[in-house]
């Protein structure tokens, strides 16, 4: 399994923050209570998602980099 592409995945970052949403609201939390979470999850989502692309972009910057030493 590529976890790289797993982490980055909006679909994935969208279903974590419904299940939460929805077991906050099925625990009888507010309705404010679940959208700041799911708010917080997706502010999250995207943090992973540019550290993983960011790392992907030097990792094949540096390997060019390399083939072009030889």
């Amino acid at each position: 399994m590529d976890w790289k592409q797993k982490l980055t995945s909006r679909k994935l970052w969208m279903a974590v923050a419904g299940l939460t949403m929805g077991l906050i609201a099925f625990f009888g939390a507010d309705e404010n209570t679940a959208q700041t979470v799911g708010g917080l999850i997706m502010a999250l989502a995207s943090v992973v998602g540019y550290i993983f692309g960011e790392g992907l972009v030097d990792a094949a910057r540096a390997e060019g980099v390399s083939k072009n030493d030889d």
